[in-house]
């Protein structure tokens, strides 16, 4: 793969923007700085490069985190707002990424993006049962009648069995914790409603055992290295 191609389609930017980076001394490939954009990199048995002096590991795959704002629809053809896709570089989305789930335009916080059809599957598939942690803004105070029934089973409007969270708590007296393990349509909104109160605002904090990080703002999105895919894959011990 030429050095141009490589630097694309891991996100750094237009080709012309990566013809720039390579062209100003920026990119290193091994011991040697290349200016090249057609040089060839061998990805195959050394994946790693440097851009201003930070060093990266080529992707075949993309894992991507974005901390969603509200406002932004996730559909590549949003019917009211900006689409999320709006918040990723052009190469990504021409790389076929798609979001792992969805959040409501309102909702704000943790969602993944991958162009790996087997990762979106087994984390959109409700037999994995992968925990979700919600932090929801409500108009009443919680309260523990609530709290209970919220862990004990809720019963939604047109379904039949009661759908409980795997765990709910009060951080503060309008501040609720959820845990959910399925992502029916609105489903924390129509939990809360039905335990007596109201969700004003609504953020994802954490999927599996991986956190959205402090360090990424509204409306930026990151990769995820290996051990992020392994704390994503991992038990969420805080609600073991």
């Amino acid at each position: 793969m030429d050095l141009e191609t490589l630097l694309f389609s891991q996100g750094f930017g237009s080709r012309r923007q990566c013809r720039g980076i390579i062209a100003e001394g920026r990119v290193r490939v091994g011991d040697d700085v290349c200016t090249d954009p057609r040089a060839d990199v061998p990805i195959a048995t050394s994946p790693d490069f440097d851009v201003d002096g930070r060093r990266w590991t080529y992707r075949e795959k993309a894992y991507i985190a974005l901390n969603k704002p509200a406002g932004y629809e996730c559909s590549r053809d949003p019917q009211h707002h900006l689409s999320v896709f709006h918040l990723l570089p052009p190469q990504l989305v021409e790389r076929g990424v798609q979001p792992v789930g969805r959040l409501d335009q309102d909702t704000t916080g943790l969602l993944l993006f991958s162009d790996d059809g087997a990762f979106v599957h087994a984390f959109t598939s409700p037999k994995r049962k992968v925990p979700k942690v919600y932090l929801a803004t409500v108009r009443h105070p919680i309260d523990d009648a609530q709290l209970a029934s919220l862990r004990e089973g809720v019963l939604l409007h047109g379904e039949s069995k009661p759908t409980a969270a795997l765990a709910a708590h009060r951080r503060d007296e309008r501040l609720l914790e959820l845990t959910v393990l399925e992502g029916k349509y609105h489903q924390v909104k129509r939990m809360v409603a039905a335990a007596g109160n109201r969700v004003e605002q609504l953020h994802r904090e954490r999927m599996g055992g991986y956190a959205l990080p402090a360090s990424l703002e509204e409306g930026e999105w990151r990769w995820l290295d290996a051990d992020d895919l392994a704390a994503l894959r991992a038990k969420d011990e805080s609600n073991a």
